[in-house]
């Protein structure tokens, strides 16, 4: 049995253009995060205010991540899109009542006990504050006002994916900027008090899951209290989670390792953990407006296609996202490890954000942007094995990479200090893409490999003379034209050694009215 109503070309128009409207969202979200990081950076560099935000930030969105936003796109919205596809309106909206309920109850208890044993986590996360009572103590009861946000954005990413599994997009990708203008807003109200930051983030946790909720009951949301542990649909979700669970606390215990070595003073100095987390969010920023976009919007497509008898159409698009992944990855990283000390300097210098706060955090910069390709194909790849059902796998890879990242850790922090925890990172990370990859060709009898080989080889060899322009540019002149002048040479170079994928992102993303994909996103 096949239910495929379109040709493969037509879905992938349409993924590109959901895709773009995320990416939109998540671009207006990134450049609002970043002027929240400038302004955390300028009121209180990586020394103790800034570390102590980013710790107890850290803890409640694990368990975000556990019970929320990883949850939802590894189960919930493949068991939802089969629901909306293959049954009747009122077995989609009995389900999503269940999970509803259901979760209310999970956030709201792990709320209470994260908030009673906030103590025991700061302490576990970062051992490296011990030895410094204030500090400590700072993130101890930042972690307190933070955690309750847990609540709040949990069920705006059960929001965010019921509203995915209708290929509804707008509401929920822009959403995420609240929580960013919430922070900007508390920070400069409240100064250098760093409580700003933490009422901030609750703030921004209830705008989030607001703005979604008149669109859910638009669509036909009408909360009622039900529990059916036995419903089929929660209990397929169930079998999807519970490895996902596991992925995403390995994921997160992947960010927790980089914490507790990061705050080993004596042997990576002060401030490693704000470094890391300043570095690591430039490198977020191509993977969030483009990677993420790509993958939270193909999700439904790949879901649906995996229920077809023949998987070309699967392949054919799984092909096409890994390309215009590397399509955009493949010049980012070479413009961040170019670019890396004038980036740090020009985004971020300045109040207390010193010298040595811009060395430490560009040389951070330099080494995780070597993974930063593999990161963002990573989650294409992820993305299909979801939709296959299959979140037992990426587990395991995930496992190997926390423990790959483990050992680096331990054997890099000393000869490269900060930039040693950076650099195992991208290490394990480029080595579970190509695990993933292998694993995941077997599987489907192949995807177009040979293609995506001359696609990336072609890029490879764009990116490579842009990367000479904008290095001599950079040398010559400064920061500002060496940045245009790259991107006018990848453009020419793309043209030179024929990379299709600019003409087809050009057509798909850029010429196709974004205005209506917004209006048709919102509406359907």
């Amino acid at each position: 049995m096949s239910i495929n109503k379109y040709p493969s070309g037509n879905q992938n128009r349409s993924v590109a253009r959901s895709a773009s409207v995320i990416s939109l969202a998540t671009l207006a979200s990134r450049i609002l995060g970043f002027i929240r990081d400038v302004i955390i950076a300028r009121l209180f560099g990586v020394y103790l205010y800034a570390q102590a935000f980013v710790v107890a930030f850290r803890i409640p969105n694990l368990f975000r991540d556990l019970v929320g936003e990883g949850a939802s796109n590894a189960a919930i919205v493949p068991v939802l899109s089969e629901y909306s596809v293959k049954r009747s309106k009122k077995e989609f909206w009995e389900l999503a009542n269940i999970l509803l309920n259901l979760l209310i109850v999970v956030l709201s208890a792990i709320t209470i006990l994260g908030i009673i044993f906030s103590p025991l986590l700061v302490r576990l996360i970062a051992p490296g504050f011990i030895g410094s009572a204030e500090k400590l103590q700072t993130t101890i009861n930042l972690n307190r006002i933070i955690f309750p946000y847990i609540l709040f954005i949990g069920l705006a990413a059960y929001a965010m994916a019921v509203l995915n599994s209708l290929k509804n997009f707008t509401v929920s990708a822009f959403a995420p900027c609240l929580l960013n203008i919430a922070i900007i807003v508390c920070a400069l109200l409240f100064g250098e008090g760093v409580l700003g930051l933490a009422t901030g983030v609750l703030i921004g946790g209830v705008l989030q899951l607001a703005v979604q909720v008149p669109l859910l009951y638009k669509k036909g949301l009408r909360p009622k209290f039900t529990l059916d542990f036995k419903h089929p649909g929660l209990v397929q979700i169930g079998k999807l989670m519970l490895p996902r669970l596991a992925s995403s606390s390995i994921y997160q215990l992947n960010n927790f390792v980089d914490s507790i070595f990061g705050s080993l003073v004596a042997v990576v100095g002060d401030g490693g953990v704000a470094v890391l987390y300043f570095a690591y969010r430039l490198i977020q920023f191509p993977i969030g407006i483009f990677s993420n976009a790509i993958a939270q919007a193909i999700l439904p497509t790949f879901s649906t296609q995996a229920l077809e008898d023949n998987q070309e159409n699967l392949k054919d698009t799984l092909s096409w996202g890994l390309r215009i992944v590397f399509f955009v990855m493949l010049p980012a990283t070479a413009l961040f490890m170019i670019l890396a000390d004038p980036l740090i300097s020009t985004l971020f210098g300045g109040g207390k954000f010193d010298f040595n706060s811009s060395r430490l955090t560009s040389n951070a910069l330099f080494y995780y942007s070597i993974g930063l390709t593999a990161y963002g194909a990573t989650k294409i790849l992820q993305t299909c094995f979801f939709a296959l059902k299959d979140t037992v796998t990426p587990t395991k890879i995930a496992g190997l990479a926390l423990l790959m990242n483990i050992m680096l850790n331990a054997l890099l922090m000393f000869p490269l200090k900060i930039g040693g925890l950076a650099l195992a990172t991208s290490i394990s990370g480029i080595i579970s893409f190509f695990i993933l990859f292998f694993i995941l060709n077997k599987r489907l009898n192949g995807f177009g490999e040979d293609k995506i080989l001359k696609s990336f080889l072609r890029i490879l060899a764009a990116t490579l003379c842009m990367s000479v322009v904008c290095w001599l540019v950079n040398q010559a002149i400064n920061f500002g034209w060496a940045l245009f002048c790259a991107g006018l040479a990848y453009i020419f170079f793309c043209f030179l050694f024929g990379v299709t994928e600019l003409r087809q992102l050009f057509h798909w993303l850029i010429r196709k009215d974004l205005k209506q994909a917004l209006w048709s996103n919102y509406h359907n």
